[in-house]
């Protein structure tokens, strides 16, 4: 049948081709017609899918809070006027230099520290952004503008369920649970929009891409929400991971400092949730070990090394610290996640490694004796 289905339509091309043109060239015409037939409905189909799910992120929330009723009217205008919060501004400049001049503060702003050191607690404390919840505008027009939707939709569950337990709403989230697609969907899109971001990110920063950042952190940090988010999420959340450390060590341009102290930041960011701090360890450490090994061999036959990624590999030695810094100093979590396997790797022949790249490379020999120290004062704890 197909062969017959494939003769039969040689047949109609050379039948059916202009005078003047030959069959490979009217073939190609027709193919190429055909495609590009297929890439519009293909738009068109993704057009149906963002509208299927912004109704669903808009059904879900209401079936969660219908029409975000006030309790008390009178008092809810006046604690949310009291609460609401300036726009974010974020000015940072990409200078020439390289140096790095982001400004911490624009994580502040919806209650983020960017004091690394600072607990879980304070930052949910810390958190005071009670503004009236927006309506939803979900229609994008650009790579960056496709972070809307997820964005709001995230922003409006974080800001009903803050509602909801000061008592000025009435919320019922166990649709929330139930509706694991709308969700999954939401942060997938929030977590492939930032990594298109941070792929190729331009200063400065807008506030709506600090605001995403923002809002994930939140998510993932909720006390209620997050456990729900995580056990569907997780896989996602892994791979959002690794794509950072990936562009961290990737990145090779003149002026990239600026941009790699963001994703730094984020990844320290998620590092303060618990289970993402465990994952995320184990992670770092598979890198940073992996490349030692390749320094020592490419040292050892006097072979070229990657100077870029020598560069950035410092970036992760340093999140590493951070991490397993906070780890130590948190009496309540235990190391015992992620003394497996990884742990094991690395401070096998570390000792070794150590001594024979302390010569040549003395910085970098500096950083894997910190982190070391740090596995072993965790071992301890």
């Amino acid at each position: 049948y197909l062969k017959i289905s494939k003769l039969a339509l040689a047949f109609a091309i050379i039948h059916s081709k202009p005078p003047g043109r030959s069959c490979k060239e009217y073939t190609e015409h027709l193919a190429k017609t055909v495609s590009e037939q297929d890439f519009g409905w293909k738009l068109k189909v993704e057009a149906l899918e963002a509208e299927v799910l912004r109704l669903r992120q808009e059904l879900l929330l209401n079936k969660i809070c219908p029409r975000f009723c006030l309790e008390n009217d009178a008092s809810a205008e006046t604690l949310l006027d009291q609460e609401c919060i300036n726009p974010m501004s974020y000015s940072s400049q990409l200078e020439d230099s390289g140096c790095d001049v982001s400004n911490d503060c624009a994580f502040d702003s919806l209650g983020i520290a960017s004091d690394f050191h600072q607990s879980e607690h304070n930052v949910d404390t810390s958190k005071r952004w009670l503004e009236r919840v927006p309506a939803l505008n979900l229609c994008c027009t650009s790579k960056e503008e496709s972070l809307t939707a997820p964005v709001q939709f995230l922003q409006c569950l974080l800001e009903i369920r803050k509602l909801s337990e000061g008592g000025i709403l009435q919320a019922d989230f166990t649709e929330f649970e139930n509706d694991s697609f709308t969700v999954c969907k939401s942060v997938s899109q929030l977590l492939d929009g930032l990594t298109i971001f941070y792929n190729n990110p331009k200063f400065p920063v807008s506030n709506f891409l600090t605001e995403a950042v923002c809002v994930l952190i939140s998510l993932i940090t909720d006390r209620k929400l997050s456990n729900h988010v995580l056990k569907k999420c997780f896989k996602k959340l892994e791979e959002f991971k690794k794509n950072l450390i990936q562009i961290i060590l990737r990145n090779s341009s003149v002026n990239r400092f600026q941009a790699l102290h963001a994703v730094s930041h984020t990844l320290v960011l998620l590092g303060r949730n618990i289970i993402l701090r465990n994952s995320l360890i184990s992670l770092l450490l598979s890198e940073v070990r992996q490349f030692a090994e390749q320094l020592l061999q490419a040292y050892q036959i006097q072979a070229m090394y990657d100077i870029t990624q020598y560069e950035n590999i410092f970036l992760l030695c340093m999140i590493l610290e951070q991490l397993l810094q906070n780890e130590t100093e948190d009496s309540n979590v235990s190391s015992s996640d992620y003394d497996g396997e990884e742990k094991i790797k690395f401070l096998k022949n570390l000792d070794q490694i150590i001594l024979h790249l302390s010569d040549e490379f003395p910085l970098f020999s500096l950083y894997l004796w910190r982190v070391s120290v740090l596995l072993n004062s965790a071992q301890i704890q």
